[in-house]
């Protein structure tokens, strides 16, 4: 029996792994290329992981899968460094019937993985490396903390609404608060002194927030000064609309612009694909799709808006889609000419051309 455990090998054939993560135990699925061999829960470890099929399966080749989340990239690059194959894939991506909606599970989600990794039915999402992630979460957080600073605003605001304080036209027409404008909500008086004191404690919380902001975009600046940035930077500097710190989420949330072989592959990352449904003769198109990266999707649009002011040529395309459509539908289709212009500046490294049609 000792002979046998010890000649046994599996070369030659493949082992599929299905993975659901959580935060203090996963559930995982082993199958080979024709039948399910193990189902059970582990903790959340790779090495726990890899040392089960090491030990089990010798000799034989690993393929993992587990949905992008929580746990970001980490576990795949763990396994990938202990010897065992992992790939990541969005949620969306897993082939499910109405059936398995109804009766979800983790078993039952890591086994959906196992069977159709083996069927070879999954596409994986882009890895990115240990500097592009670091690189991408002080963007990201710059982005949060920037909502932060307008839920403070917005806090402010319902207070003296609720108490009946209206704000001059002066200040209210600008979105930018100025120190002025602090300065008359610190002098405004309730008649019992709780209402100040919560408006105190307001206006502290959101110049708090505004200096978080400040700092967030100082290490942005920073960063696009770096050796690996500052080319691209400028090239997209010169983009009209874009500045540097939207430059930098660009970089960083694409990263490797030539991965993206066409330009509806770009758009279909970034969020600007409309839903389509087709049925006989009839093809009906609505709007964009919800999947899609929420960061660059905000900053091409908001860049898009600032671009039809300063460049001729989307500012003429602009007027001519707005007599078919709104103006908010008529700016998606800006968001993607300037998508078209960001990617051909960073493929080809050449200055953007100003009021050139294309």
């Amino acid at each position: 029996m000792e002979n046998e455990i010890k000649n046994l090998s599996f070369k030659d054939q493949m082992i599929f792994v299905g993975i659901d993560v959580h935060k203090k135990s996963w559930s995982v699925c082993i199958r080979d290329e024709s039948m399910e061999l193990r189902k059970f829960s582990q903790a959340p470890s790779p090495e726990i992981l890899a040392r089960h099929l090491k030990s089990n399966y010798p000799d034989a080749s690993y393929r993992c899968v587990y949905e992008s989340g929580f746990a970001g990239f980490s576990t795949q690059r763990e396994l990938e460094k202990l010897g065992v194959s992992c790939m990541v894939v969005h949620a969306a991506d897993v082939p499910t019937n109405a059936k398995e909606k109804q009766m979800k599970s983790d078993q039952r989600d890591c086994r959906k993985l196992a069977v159709t990794l083996s069927g070879n039915n999954l596409t994986p999402i882009y890895i990115p490396t240990n500097q592009e992630e670091e690189d991408r979460s002080i963007v990201r957080l710059r982005d949060r903390l920037v909502h932060d600073q307008t839920r403070c605003k917005l806090r402010i605001k319902s207070h003296l609404a609720f108490h009946g304080i209206a704000i001059p036209e002066k200040y209210e027409a600008s979105s930018y608060w100025s120190k002025e404008f602090i300065t008359w909500m610190e002098g405004i008086e309730f008649p019992s002194g709780s209402g100040k004191r919560t408006l105190l404690l307001l206006i502290e919380s959101y110049k708090l927030a505004k200096q978080q902001v400040v700092k967030a975009t100082l290490e942005i600046r920073t960063l696009s000064k770096e050796p690996r940035y500052i080319n691209n930077v400028k090239l997209l500097c010169g983009v009209p609309g874009i500045g540097p710190t939207n430059a930098m989420v660009f970089l960083t949330e694409l990263g490797d612009i030539k991965r993206f072989k066409h330009l509806d592959n770009l758009c279909g990352y970034v969020g600007l694909t409309p839903k389509i449904h087709g049925s006989g003769d009839s093809i009906y198109v609505g709007k964009i799709t919800n999947r899609g990266n929420a960061s660059l999707r905000e900053a091409l649009i908001e860049s898009s808006w600032i671009a039809i002011r300063k460049d001729p040529a989307l500012l003429m395309c602009y007027k001519e889609y707005c007599k078919k459509m709104p103006p908010n539908k008529a700016i998606i289709k800006i968001a993607r000419k300037l998508l078209a212009r960001i990617r051909f500046v960073l493929l080809n490294q050449k200055a953007y051309v100003l009021g050139k049609v294309q």
